[in-house]
């Protein structure tokens, strides 16, 4: 185990559910995989430990979305042409929710890699909170449960288990850069 595991092990131990809503809100996935560790060595209720796992989840998400809402209104013109951010693109981006937010949002989800980008994606197209909730929580069940369920049957592996979602995600990523790069590469020659 490496120290930062250890200091997250021995919290939940010791501080449980109190510490696991917090904990789970920065970091997701392996904070769930050692939740269910923890509980099958009996120190953690694990029908609790989901239900306040998908409550951190939300709340973590929600939080994205408000940035992304509130971004595109506080962000100074400057940065604003720095990131590219105009409001034709901003249009593209609502008009995108509009037709596809949830399953674009239950994607980014259970794929893990473009989570932070829908979310906050989500949040600039003024996407309707009570739906982004809905959709999101559709994710968030499953993929809570199967990483709470990898932590309770091979939970002692939670370092190298972390490195698995580190790799996968980076390789996901590299996969979309690359098929969106394509994509708009095809779509700018075709403009031409």
């Amino acid at each position: 185990m490496t120290a930062a595991t250890d200091i997250v092990v021995q919290l939940i131990q010791t501080d449980g559910l109190l510490l696991l809503f917090p904990l789970a809100v920065i970091e997701g996935p392996i904070v769930t995989i050692v939740a269910g560790w923890v509980g099958r060595l009996g120190y953690l209720p694990l029908g609790w430990a989901m239900l306040v796992l998908v409550l951190a989840d939300l709340v973590g998400d929600s939080l994205l979305y408000a940035l992304g809402r509130a971004g595109t209104d506080i962000l100074p013109q400057k940065l604003r042409q720095v990131f590219g951010v105009t409001d034709a693109r901003i249009a593209l981006v609502a008009e995108h929710f509009s037709k596809h937010g949830g399953r674009t949002l239950i994607a980014a989800k259970l794929t893990h890699t473009f989570g932070f980008a829908a979310l906050v994606a989500a949040g600039v197209s003024r996407m309707s909170f009570p739906v982004f909730l809905c959709f999101n929580l559709v994710g968030t069940i499953p993929k809570t449960l199967f990483f709470l369920l990898i932590g309770y049957a091979i939970g002692e592996a939670h370092v190298t288990i972390g490195n698995w979602i580190g790799r996968a995600s980076l390789g996901i990523a590299i996969l979309g850069v690359a098929i969106l790069s394509i994509w708009y590469w095809k779509k700018k020659r075709e403009r031409r």
